[in-house]
């Protein structure tokens, strides 16, 4: 089974606004309270392609594992992580989340590949899988005063595992946890952009 969502949000700000405000989300402190499931973010890497004027960066996240409690007792520990990758293209004002996933060759080694618009957990893989999705554009009624998020989600309990069982309570579950810390996202969101705002403002 996978239960899967959409959601939408409109900023009444621009896109340069709410760009710049995502890359502070989490470095904030006054925000480590309200977002108290993310417990560590650390940057992996960040490149700007001179040629097409994209900004790259990858992430790893650590977060507090979705879902009820039991479902920490059965995998055993209640952490998650993930690798996050963004692109930022100012040319054409877009911002997309992308993810790393692993893969192995047949001779063993290891290689990534990027996934479009996708965060996703590398660790608990065996229980649940969540993929995320996010892009922020200019509103296509208002595209230099407001900014649309569209964020997509996914969550898949793996048939085999030992929550088959009770997959769809543990999907509906993780789902509500999902949707609450996306409130708590968009309400950071504004505050800093709202601060930004405010920086620009002339005295």
């Amino acid at each position: 089974m996978v239960k899967a969502y959409k959601q939408e949000h409109v900023y009444k700000h621009p896109w340069e606004r709410v760009s710049a405000a995502s890359w502070r989300k989490f470095a904030d402190p006054e925000n480590k309270r309200i977002l108290s499931h993310i417990l560590e973010v650390d940057t992996l890497n960040r490149k700007l392609d001179t040629e097409t004027g994209k900004l790259h960066t990858t992430r790893a996240l650590t977060i507090h594992a979705p879902g009820p409690w039991f479902l920490h007792r059965i995998v055993g520990q209640d952490i998650c992580h993930c690798v996050e990758s963004t692109v930022v293209d100012g040319k054409s004002r877009s911002m997309q989340l992308c993810v790393v996933r692993r893969h192995k060759q047949q001779g063993g080694d290891w290689i990534s590949s990027i996934e479009l618009l996708t965060t996703k957990n590398i660790s608990l893989k065996k229980f649940i899988e969540v993929e995320e999705r996010i892009r922020y554009d200019p509103h296509p009624e208002n595209p230099t005063a407001w900014t649309v998020c569209s964020q997509e989600t996914s969550i898949r309990i793996k048939p085999l595992s030992a929550l088959a069982s009770m997959a769809e309570k543990v999907e509906q579950k993780c789902a509500e946890k999902f949707m609450q810390n996306s409130v708590k996202g968009r309400e950071v969101m504004e505050r800093i952009c709202k601060y930004m705002e405010a920086e620009s403002a002339p005295i």
